[in-house]
């Protein structure tokens, strides 16, 4: 059985930031592996170390800045690592969950999964329709929002445990192949050992054009576009009290006996 895990990096956003042309200045900006994706990547592990599965791949949609971030699930257990990115995406100003879906497609065809793996969401644009996306345009089964799992590769069936709103716990089988979309707290995921990192370094990244994959560049081409990024305006204001223990409790006392929600 191959296990396929789609991870992505994300973009984190420093305290003090500007925003210029619908865009976050980069000098603002840091990257690491995607949270959801984490969790992804040590289910696949934990897979292929049970005996369930023979081997996972991970696959990203990226640029080469993004490589450093991958190598960390080559250092977590993960076999193969697939990175997908051309000139033609790195123009394009929105690659929302149509456009990766597509590409993913591609791959999947290439790779030939039993199962796909990937995060609820992404933690910077919060998307979270890329795996079902993905999941209907490959005609696999698919579940979402899995926060617990367990493969009979022999029946070819994954019994899944799904959240869902109001703190409902959904449970259900899902015929393979399928794409499931993890939530966090399914697992603990490991910390890279240092020897993991090591030997990741040393690794072969398997980079595609979109070429490769007999796509090209209007695959970039979906139907959201970026009309506006700009920095909420907070709704409510804080008051701050400088001074110690003493006078900020004094202070304090006083704010909430004023609005009648202590005694004077």
């Amino acid at each position: 059985m191959k296990v396929l895990v789609t991870v992505k990096e994300v973009a984190q956003v420093e305290d003090e930031f500007e925003i210029a042309d619908r865009e976050i200045a980069a000098q603002s900006l840091d990257y690491d592996l995607n949270e959801w994706d984490d969790y992804a990547i040590e289910e696949g592990v934990g897979m292929v170390e049970d005996g369930v599965a023979d081997e996972v791949v991970s696959v990203t949609v990226g640029p080469e800045r993004s490589e450093e971030t991958i190598r960390m699930a080559l250092a977590k257990g993960v076999d193969r690592a697939i990175r997908v990115w051309d000139d033609s995406l790195e123009a394009a100003e929105l690659l929302d969950p149509s456009a990766k879906a597509k590409i993913l497609e591609a791959v999947v065809e290439d790779e030939a999964p039993d199962l796909v793996l990937t995060g609820v969401q992404a933690d910077d644009d919060a998307f979270g329709a890329t795996g079902v996306t993905l999941a209907e345009r490959i005609g696999f089964q698919w579940a979402a929002v899995v926060n617990d799992l367990d493969l009979d590769a022999d029946a070819d069936v994954a019994h899944v445990h799904r959240e869902l709103e109001g703190g409902v716990d959904e449970v259900t089988d899902v015929e393979l192949p399928a794409v499931l979309t993890i939530q966090t707290g399914i697992n603990e995921p490991r910390y890279a050992s240092l020897r993991g990192i090591r030997q990741a370094q040393r690794k072969e990244l398997d980079v595609r054009g979109l070429d490769d994959l007999g796509l090209d560049g209007s695959i970039a081409d979906g139907p959201l576009t970026l009309t506006e990024m700009y920095e909420p305006e907070t709704e409510s204001d804080a008051t701050i009290w400088e001074g110690d223990a003493g006078e900020t409790a004094g202070n304090l006392a006083e704010y909430l006996r004023d609005r009648g929600v202590i005694d004077a």
